[in-house]
């Protein structure tokens, strides 16, 4: 059976939950499609998030690579087309920040996602989820793992599907900050089953 690394992150900035954690972990095990997920979760740390990333991906070997990312304020979901060879923002979870700093000195301007991400954005309309193809995963955390992890697969010439999905905030998450669109922890959790679904 084919196997799809998937991961989520642990809270981050003002979010005090983060639901990419929680699927990660109600979905490591199951298996879904043509796939048996392995669910893992990673620091929101620039210095080790890539490298455990890169680790898990080694140690599982997988045919398929799902990053989940939490984007709140997005009020759908939202595969990434491409990461960007830049990290700039907020500091993470130790206090480290990066201005216009290059990712990798030797690596292209960007990586395309190897997902099917229009298949998997008409795939979640037809069954009625929100979703559209984002053209910016930022240059924080999720760029950078992005940037990452396809960085690594392109060295080693693997045929492995990668890349990365946004996801709205959970009510719980809305509920200590109000303003943010939000879904379901159940709508969340479908959503990235179908995805995996709409992978072969």
């Amino acid at each position: 059976m084919k196997k799809c690394l998937l991961t989520g992150f642990v809270p981050f900035l003002d979010f005090k939950v983060n639901p990419t954690e929680e699927i990660a972990r109600a979905l490591d095990g199951k298996v879904i499609g043509n796939y048996k997920i392995v669910g893992k979760i990673l620091p929101v740390e620039f210095k080790e998030t890539a490298n455990q990333a890169i680790g898990y991906y080694e140690e599982v070997k997988p045919d398929a690579v799902i990053m989940l990312g939490l984007a709140g304020g997005r009020s759908k979901i939202t595969p990434e087309r491409i990461a960007i060879n830049c990290s700039d923002g907020a500091p993470d979870n130790t206090g480290v920040t990066f201005q216009d700093a290059t990712i990798e000195e030797k690596g292209p301007a960007g990586y395309f996602s190897t997902l099917p991400i229009r298949h998997i954005v008409n795939v979640l309309q037809e069954k009625g989820y929100p979703a559209q193809i984002s053209n910016t995963a930022g240059a924080y955390l999720c760029n950078f793992v992005k940037y990452k992890m396809l960085h690594h697969i392109q060295i080693r010439q693997d045929k492995v599907k990668a890349g990365f999905v946004h996801i709205p905030a959970s009510h719980e998450i809305a509920i200590q900050q109000q303003a943010l669109p939000s879904w379901s922890k159940h709508d969340l959790e479908e959503a990235i089953i179908t995805i995996i679904e709409s992978l072969d």
